[in-house]
């Protein structure tokens, strides 16, 4: 008697970036507020990082508000309607319960049925991860369509008493619909870790370290003071940072470019990581990026939003008119892990 077989799964043949969309909390923050938290200058903030102002979150605006938000331009940007949605992917480091996961919520606001939805946690790469399952998603046959969402709360980890970090974060929400393409829209996703530098980005306490263990196991959270003592934040080494982003995260977005058989000159949009002007600057001459090319440079008004960053940094560009649709973009995200993933695609 022969074994039986697994029916075989048939999916696209390829995938692409059908639409995008974005959300912007209402509240701006200016360098000259910040100023009122720590010892600096406008002058300093803006030559350390190009930030000018960011966004915060107002209590309305939660991971799940924002969320819904920025998926829904999306959606309608790809002209599909939400029961089309096979999977909800939402990359986040700030939605503060350990479960049930955001992306569940937000499947049922949406009104995608039953598809799965699920969160990742990979930090700034979180899109780009996102991305990466969604791609195999689709190609594998699990999904006609893939709703990939990167949004964070940073102010509600952010230590305003902390110069190092106190002006880097903002708050926001990206999304992108990724769903069947006849030709290449994703190319080869180049992602990793190196979780020997787990430390250079990092929370500074754990929950249970910052309530105690036993208030934890008690249901005691809550009794924390008012969230600048016991609560925990972001903390960063910057020069770590710095050093790694610039000498290997080059080489990261070289490989994606070759791994898509992509040139630089080929390029219509660089769309990296909103972490850091220096950063993207030394990378544009670490590629050898021709001047003609676009580059994101959505900082200077967003902050460093981690893993809503690129997909807010792209739905600018092509609503401004640096970039085009089905232009190849270069994007590549980098953070705490350290983890990192790049890849060409085509806008929307």
């Amino acid at each position: 008697m022969s074994q039986p077989q697994i029916k075989p799964v048939t999916g696209a043949r390829y995938a692409r970036i059908h639409g995008v969309g974005g959300y912007r909390p209402v509240r701006v923050i200016p360098n000259s507020e910040v100023l009122n938290w720590i010892d600096s200058s406008d002058e300093w903030i803006r030559s350390r990082s190009g930030i000018a102002e960011r966004r915060w979150a107002g209590p309305e605006e939660s991971v799940a508000e924002m969320s819904v938000q920025a998926a829904g331009k999306a959606i309608a940007q790809a002209g599909i309607s939400p029961d089309q949605i096979g999977g909800v992917i939402v990359a986040t480091v700030s939605h503060l319960k350990q479960t049930p996961a955001i992306a569940t919520e937000i499947a049922e606001r949406l009104g995608c049925g039953t598809a799965p939805a699920f969160d990742i946690s990979a930090a700034c790469a979180g899109f780009g991860y996102g991305l990466s399952l969604a791609d195999g998603m689709i190609r594998g046959g699990s999904a006609g369509y893939v709703l990939v969402i990167g949004v964070e709360r940073l102010s509600d980890l952010t230590d305003r008493s902390d110069r190092s970090t106190a002006f880097i974060f903002g708050d926001g929400a990206g999304a992108a619909i990724v769903g069947p393409s006849d030709t290449p829209g994703i190319g080869k996703v180049v992602w990793g870790s190196d979780g020997s530098q787990k430390d250079v980005i990092s929370q500074t306490q754990a929950w249970d370290t910052a309530f105690g263990k036993e208030d934890a196991v008690n249901g005691l959270g809550e009794a924390h003071d008012d969230g600048r003592g016991k609560w925990p934040a972001l903390r960063m080494e910057g020069q770590s940072v710095f050093r790694w982003a610039v000498w290997e995260m080059a080489k990261v977005a070289q490989q994606a470019l070759d791994a898509a058989g992509i040139t630089a000159d080929q390029l219509g949009a660089f769309i990296p990581h909103q972490a850091n002007m220096r950063i993207t600057d030394a990378m544009i001459k670490a590629l050898k990026l021709p001047e003609s090319v676009p580059v994101a440079r959505d900082i200077t008004e967003t902050g460093n939003t981690s893993a809503a960053s690129i997909p807010l940094a792209m739905e600018r560009m092509l609503e401004s008119g640096e970039a085009r649709s089905g232009d190849l973009a270069l994007i590549i995200g980098f953070g705490a892990g350290l983890v990192y993933a790049a890849a060409v695609v085509t806008l929307p």
